[in-house]
């Protein structure tokens, strides 16, 4: 193998650099009589080159390939501007360049590259190669020292371009944080694969500059198919949160200047990320000044421009999720979890990433293949931090054994609980989504008086399935600015989907009372949040649970688009009776204690719990155990408290 063959393209890049910077300095050394010979770079003798170009113009030929070369092309550097452009760059890289200018200028402080002298010594010079248009400046290639006049201030290079002709790449230090350049990721599913396929086409119909909006799916989702598609046009992908722009100024405007020229000097793509709440003057601002094609992720509205070309990238249907699953975990454990994999892939509507990190980390927690409960747990705490500042996370600690209704009210819960678990294999497989034109989530009303147990019962319920609860306050999520509260309503659905939790909204009356006459526009948009939330709630994957202490102040309208309505009734003395077994356990020491008796108490159980409570603490305080007297100083408590007189009937005979 010869030298030339050994010879890495850093090596070449660096030889050729060196060639042309002592082509540039020799018009110089003849200028201030010195010695041109033995220019060399990094140790690299120069000495013996030949300077004659093909062209016979005393220039020595530019490899296409080498970084000067490229950077030529991407800024349409004319043969002058570009020798003033080696002349700073040679300040930095060659020892006999700052001497050689100080000479020709007299002055040994004047050790820098000027307009001046460039227009006096090299060829093909031209005004406005300065020129604040021209492409040394627009681009910031060259950079103007102190001083007075434009011919006589000294001209530096940009390190980040020094970088460049030097071969070292690297991210612009003013960009650092703020354009993150994202790898390429693992394979898209065909869905998603063609969505980019199409976009690689768009971007090669319209050219530059062009905007291309991409919406739909999660933002992580988005960027991999923005990654994928920078891949197939040979870019690199850089990412720009929306939400890092400056308000539309001077500011902005240099902004898009350095984050144009980082994609070219990188040969990247742009991504610009958006999110509900960014700004977009901000955002329309930016674009105007860019002359690059750019991608941007998220659905904003850019009031001005012409509508964008938009591609909807879909989330992944249930297949691809099971298949994404089976490639994670590995064939061994995909197949002997079997039904399990099946299960969190309709349950958990997590992204191709998300599937990938998940398999990797059961993977080395455990080597032997994860369990059942192990990838479920894995699901539950990934699709837990989008939602966890939306809402309140209850851990249930109960189950059907804790729950006192009639024998119809635990039925229905069953039923609710058979629909969700096998919710993807009825709609899914034997194809009864096509037969219905209604969503296909669970939708349930509990009805019934404060503390009957509406709240147990969906704990009960997430229990059951393994899912996690999270309670949703209607009160704080609906909004007196028109159009708040769908946006909160979005807020929550969007970050639940991805973990099918388990949704209560509690005092749904509030929300769902009779719908009012039209009179102004307030109430037209007030009876539209109610028709969104109810769309969601059909259109949501796992179970909401709406719960009213009010059935009748419901309108039937909305009762009709709500799959399940079960209602918990007052309990009788038997029901108080086995609630009050509940509340005093085997563990809790107790003397004389008539359950019978107890029952008389017309309270619900949520009441009951508070007596038992209460009483416990009487006994701990006295030091001995729970008796009637204790009980019935907690019920009189709990009565006062709920402004309810406490009858002789109720407690009479207690002490």
């Amino acid at each position: 193998m010869t030298a030339v063959q050994e010879e890495t393209y850093a090596e070449r890049n660096q030889r050729l650099l060196v060639a042309q910077l002592a082509r540039v300095f020799a018009p110089l050394a003849a200028r201030t009589g010195l010695d041109a010979t033995g220019v060399n770079v990094s140790g690299l003798d120069v000495a013996g080159l030949d300077m004659a170009g093909p062209d016979g113009a005393g220039e020595q030929a530019i490899a296409p390939d080498c970084r000067l070369a490229q950077l030529v092309d991407m800024f349409r550097l004319s043969p002058f501007e570009r020798d003033l452009l080696l002349w700073c760059a040679g300040v930095e890289l060659e020892s006999g360049f700052a001497p050689a200018f100080a000479a020709a200028h007299g002055d040994p402080h004047r050790a820098a590259p000027t307009f001046g002298l460039a227009l006096a010594t090299l060829d093909g010079a031209h005004w406005d190669a300065l020129a604040p248009g021209g492409p040394l400046r627009r681009w910031r290639l060259v950079e103007l020292g102190a001083g007075a006049g434009l011919v006589s201030r000294p001209l530096y290079v940009d390190e980040r371009v020094l970088h460049f002709l030097a071969g070292v790449d690297c991210l612009d230090q003013r960009l650092d944080g703020v354009l993150v350049p994202v790898p390429g990721g693992g394979p898209l599913p065909p869905s998603q694969a063609a969505v980019a396929d199409d976009v690689v086409a768009l971007l090669d119909r319209l050219g530059p500059p062009v905007v291309l909006l991409i919406d739909g799916a999660a933002s992580a989702t988005r960027s991999r198919v923005a990654a994928h598609v920078a891949a197939a046009v040979g870019r690199l992908l850089l990412e720009l949160p929306a939400t890092l722009l400056p308000a539309p100024g001077p500011e902005s405007a240099s902004l898009a200047q350095l984050v144009e020229r980082e994609v070219a000097l990188l040969g990247g793509l742009l991504l610009v990320g958006y999110a509900d709440g960014d700004d977009v003057r901000a955002l329309r601002f930016f674009l105007d000044r860019l002359r690059c094609p750019a991608l941007v992720g998220g659905v904003p509205h850019l009031p001005g421009r012409p509508v964008p070309p938009r591609r909807t990238v879909p989330e992944l249907t249930s297949d691809e999720r099971r298949a994404a699953w089976r490639e994670s975990l590995g064939a061994r454990t995909s197949a002997r979890l079997g039904d399990v994999v099946a299960e969190v892939a309709d349950g958990y509507r997590l992204d191709a990433a998300a599937i990938e990190a998940l398999g990797a980390e059961l993977a080395a927690a455990y080597p032997a293949g994860a369990d059942a409960a192990a990838l479920r747990r894995a699901c539950r705490e990934r699709a837990r931090s989008s939602l966890d500042d939306l809402a309140t996370r209850v851990e249930p600690r109960v189950g059907w054994p804790d729950l006192v209704l009639p024998d119809a009210g635990i039925e229905a819960l069953r039923d609710i609980a058979r629909q969700v678990r096998h919710r993807g294999l009825v709609h899914r497989e034997w194809g009864m989504a096509a037969r219905t034109g209604r969503g296909l989530g669970v939708t349930a009303l509990f009805t019934g008086d404060s503390g009957t147990g509406k709240t147990l019962a969906a704990e009960v319920l997430a229990a059951e399935l393994d899912l996690d609860l999270y309670r949703i306050d209607l009160a704080a999520v609906v909004s007196k600015y028109i159009g708040e509260t769908e946006k909160n309503l979005k807020r929550v659905f969007d970050a639940a989907e991805a973990g099918g939790a388990v949704l209560l909204f509690d005092e749904a009356d509030a929300v769902f009372g009779k719908r009012s006459e039209v009179k102004d526009s307030h109430d037209r948009y007030a009876n539209l949040e109610i028709s969104y939330l109810l769309q969601r709630m059909e259109a949501y994957r796992g179970l909401a649970v709406l719960t009213t202490n009010l059935r009748s102040a419901v309108d039937r309208a909305f009762l009709r688009r709500i799959g399940f309505v079960v209602t918990f009734p007052f309990p009788d003395a038997a029901a108080r009776t086995r609630i009050w077994r509940l509340m005093l356990p085997p563990s809790l020491p107790v003397e004389g204690v008539d359950l019978a008796r107890l029952a008389r108490l017309q309270v619900s159980g949520g009441s009951i719990r508070n007596i038992a409570l209460a009483a416990a603490f009487l006994a701990a305080d006295r030091g001995g155990p729970v008796t009637m007297a204790d009980l019935a100083a907690a019920a009189r408590r709990e009565y006062a408290k709920l402004e309810k007189p406490l009858t002789d009937t109720e407690i009479g005979g207690w002490a």
